[in-house]
């Protein structure tokens, strides 16, 4: 009796075996089968696998991360970051602004790389974000620099506006003129936009305030909101789409 147990012991624990050594081959099928390339492309979209932009003068490639498998950027995985600060932004940030996905971020950032100068994408987050990762193409000028509160003086964004966005000012304006037109909400009367770059502004995400932040300051310096876009989804979008990012 004792034999017969003993047999059928040693059958079921090799059956076991068998089983356990069965799964971990078809496991591994599995990743051989796609390291074989058997995954599925992934393009950008019906008839665009990729696009090469100028980031920091030379050519750089965007295209999605080819791994089937792939999982979020783990810097972009929490789902319930605190409100107060992070929330939600609306989908019409300001009347006039247009509010873009990718798509049409890609063709800004294709129009800037072929020598279209009348536009910039603005990264509006502060370094430390920026560090991780940027969308290729983009300017770094973060919210702190059009934001009084944070240590911006009128003429620090004079001459940003200036310097990066080709607004100029009515002959012998200063600052002390354009704070009053600001008061009075004419700053029109201080500012020429006719040359001013079509501006793509973006930060973290549908849950992040740095890009609104810039928008509202621009918008209340008298930015035309025409010139203003907005890539909502910014940096979670693209990076929950796998598009290249790169360094600044």
């Amino acid at each position: 009796m004792k034999r017969v147990s003993l047999i059928v012991v040693t059958l079921l624990a090799g059956g076991l075996s068998l089983t356990a050594c069965s799964t971990a081959e078809k496991a591994m099928d599995k990743v051989k089968s796609t390291v074989a390339g058997d995954s599925k492309p992934v393009g950008i979209s019906g008839n665009m696998s990729e696009v090469t932009v100028k980031h920091n003068g030379k050519d750089t490639v965007i295209s999605r991360n080819p791994d089937n498998g792939a999982v979020v950027n783990p810097d972009f995985a929490k789902t319930s970051r605190p409100c107060p600060p992070f929330c939600i932004q609306p989908i019409v940030l300001a009347p006039g602004v247009e509010t873009i996905a990718e798509l049409e971020m890609l063709d800004y950032l294709k129009q800037m790389s072929a020598g279209d100068d009348s536009i910039l994408v603005v990264d509006s987050r502060t370094p430390d974000w920026v560090e991780k990762g940027t969308i290729p193409g983009a300017k770094n000028l973060p919210w702190t620099l059009l934001n009084p509160q944070k240590g911006a003086t009128t003429e620090s964004i004079i001459k940003l506006m200036s310097d990066e966005f080709s607004v100029s000012t009515a002959a012998g304006v200063d600052s002390f003129a354009v704070d009053e037109a600001i008061v009075a909400g004419t700053p029109d009367q201080v500012f020429d936009y006719s040359n001013a770059k079509t501006l793509v502004l973006f930060c973290n995400g549908m849950w992040c305030g740095q890009s609104p932040n810039n928008i509202m300051n621009l918008l209340k310096f008298g930015y035309p909101a025409e010139k203003i876009k907005w890539y909502r989804g910014g940096m979670q979008s693209w990076e929950v789409l796998g598009l290249s990012t790169a360094k600044p």
